[in-house]
């Protein structure tokens, strides 16, 4: 169905005179040129002009072409056929494999309704040990991956959906939000060495790829997520990394569209954004969908605007820390923000509660004793801090751990830790059991061997 003419061309959007006013914001429209085709996004409309956002370059683009409206509006593949595939934001392949469709879903699905979302869940075990310990999670959570650049937040993504699928046993989804292409390829291939990629399928809107791309594939990620929750009635993993760079590009769309950008340059209608998206991440009574979203952290501000609008959906989050990963421990996670509202003594046990607690008061107190020793030296501590200094230092190392996918790099093993030889261990560190040990025994290593 024609609509009008191309009245304006930018790089980020193209002005459309409207001749037919049936037409709605999200609906798709096309120009032809040249034997070829370029979509739009309808993102608004005043009157008889619609301001709609490219799904690439405009480059060629010319006032004067006419533009139609595109049935259907934006689909993703909605069959078994996604399982083993990458896909980009607007739902084409883009591993070099042909796909014979067989179903399609448009990506603007309505979230669920209050009766439709199923909270209880079973407790989910990701056999790394910092994580368990300290952030416990159940099928269903929503758990926030936090750090600056250059942390460890992808390679923990990677190692949970190693680790929780082997325990899982359903499928995964991957979304890659602003993913450096090379990081994208290196997944695919991990993927594909793992035996795992037939239980995986990947949407990707890389970074040198428009904003509309960065934009809408957490959409058409959520979509392959739904599938396998709505018709396979499965318990689904979902990462997205990174939930971050999905509203810097609603903020470079809003900024074309010339609306006014508040605090530190973010959209206004920033947290309606995180919201739609965060309202589709639910469970039901066909299946749960648990997700792990690394989120960014702009200048390691944790009070950015931004980051707070995505830890409020959150059930518990963890934050890996620069200062940790420069002192060698992986994964670098800062005990004392990372948390979980699972961390109760009715959700764990009182057992695993106290452990928790205590280990975060020993190590609260090894950061106070540490600036003193540094100046007086440890001659000078108690016997009760000479403990707790000593003690605090094998339960640092303790939580460090040799992931499966960085074994080609660092030569060490992976393990998986079941979450009670963990509470077994940390209970024998504090009691003083391993207090002849050397602290530098408790580095990268699963279990240890209570004899």
């Amino acid at each position: 169905m024609r609509l009008g003419k191309i009245i304006s061309v930018s790089n980020l959007r193209v002005d459309i005179l409207l001749e037919n006013r049936k037409i709605d914001i999200r609906n798709i429209v096309y120009a032809e040129r040249d034997g070829r085709r370029d979509y739009f996004e309808v993102a608004q409309i005043d009157g008889s002009i619609a301001l709609a956002i490219p799904f690439g370059s405009v480059n060629g683009l010319k006032k004067g072409l006419d533009v139609y409206l595109h049935e259907g509006g934006l689909q993703m593949e909605y069959s078994d056929r996604i399982l083993g595939r990458v896909f980009n934001a607007f739902g084409g392949p883009i591993d070099g494999l042909t796909l014979q469709s067989s179903c399609t879903k448009n990506i603007y699905n309505k979230s669920l309704t209050l009766s439709e979302i199923e909270i209880a869940g079973d407790i989910l075990h990701t056999g790394i040990k910092a994580l368990d310990f300290f952030a416990p999670m159940q099928k269903g959570f929503k758990m926030g991956l936090l750090g600056g650049a250059g942390v460890g937040k992808t390679v923990l993504i990677k190692e949970l959906i190693n680790n929780v699928y082997k325990g899982f046993g359903s499928n995964s989804v991957f979304i890659g939000i602003g993913e450096r292409s090379r990081e994208g390829k290196e997944l695919y291939d991990e993927m594909l060495e793992s035996n795992l990629l037939d239980k995986l399928a990947i949407a990707f809107g890389q970074m040198g790829e428009s904003p509309m791309a960065r934009s809408r594939v957490v959409y058409s990620g959520l979509t392959l997520a739904e599938y396998l929750r709505d018709e396979k009635k499965q318990d689904v993993l979902l990462f997205i990394d990174n939930m971050y760079r999905m509203i810097q590009s609603n903020s470079e769309i809003s900024a074309e569209l010339g609306h006014m950008l508040v605090d530190n340059g973010y959209s206004t209608t920033l947290l309606s954004d995180v919201s739609e998206v965060e309202e589709r991440i639910n469970s039901t009574e066909n299946g749960s969908v648990t997700s792990f979203q690394a989120i960014y952290i702009p200048a390691d501000d944790l009070a950015d605007a931004a980051v707070n609008a995505l830890l409020s959906h959150l059930d518990g989050q963890v934050v890996l820390d620069r200062k940790i990963a420069e002192k060698g421990l992986y994964p670098a996670i800062d005990v004392f923000h990372t948390k979980s509202r699972l961390v109760t003594p009715e959700k764990i046990g009182k057992r695993h509660y106290g452990l928790v607690n205590e280990v975060i008061r020993y190590l609260a107190q090894y950061q106070e004793l540490e600036k003193i020793v540094a100046v007086l030296g440890i001659e000078d501590l108690s016997e009760e801090n000479y403990n707790i200094f000593y003690r605090s230092r094998k339960l640092r190392n303790y939580f460090t751990q040799p992931m499966f996918v960085t074994e080609q790099f660092t030569g060490l093993a992976g393990q998986f830790v079941e979450i009670s030889a963990v509470l077994d261990d940390v209970e024998a560190i504090l009691s003083g059991k391993y207090d002849a040990e050397d602290e530098s025994t408790f580095s990268y290593v699963g279990a240890i061997n209570h004899g």
